[in-house]
C-alpha cells in the first residue's frame, strides 16, 4: 500500500485595501469602479468589495502590491491629481488561511458566547 504525501499547502496573503481620490467631489463611485475593474484583470488575485474597502487575497506579496499600483494608475488615468490609499496586510506563515477561513472562524466564535 502506498501513501501519497499531502500536497503542500500554499501560504496566502490577505490584505485590506482602500483607495480614495482627493479633490474630485463627494461622489467617487466611478473612480472606485475603475479601480475594481483593474483588480479583476490581475492573475492570481481574488477579492471582495465591501462598502468601505476591498479584501484582497493572493499567494504572494507581489500580487497584492501590483493591485495597489494598478489601482493608483487607474485613478491617475481618470485625471485624479491626488490619491490616498491604505493597505493592511495579513501574512500568516505557519498555516494556510484564506479570507473565508477567517470569516468562518469569527462566526464560530460569535456563536460560542461566554
Amino acid at each position: 500500500m502506498s501513501v501519497q504525501p499531502k500536497a503542500k499547502r500554499r501560504i496566502v496573503v490577505v490584505a485590506e485595501f482602500s483607495i480614495h481620490p482627493i479633490g474630485v467631489g463627494t461622489s467617487v463611485g466611478k473612480y472606485v469602479k475603475s479601480a475594481v475593474q483593474t483588480l479583476s484583470k490581475i492573475p492570481g488575485l481574488t477579492f471582495d468589495v465591501t462598502p468601505m474597502s476591498s479584501v484582497l487575497e493572493a499567494e504572494n506579496f507581489g500580487t497584492i502590491l501590483e493591485a495597489v499600483e494598478v489601482s493608483h494608475g487607474a485613478l491617475r488615468a481618470m485625471g485624479a491629481k491626488r490619491i490616498s490609499s491604505s493597505l493592511r496586510i495579513d501574512e500568516r506563515l505557519d498555516k494556510r488561511r484564506n479570507r473565508s477561513d477567517k470569516t468562518r472562524g469569527m462566526k464560530r466564535l460569535a456563536r460560542a458566547r461566554p
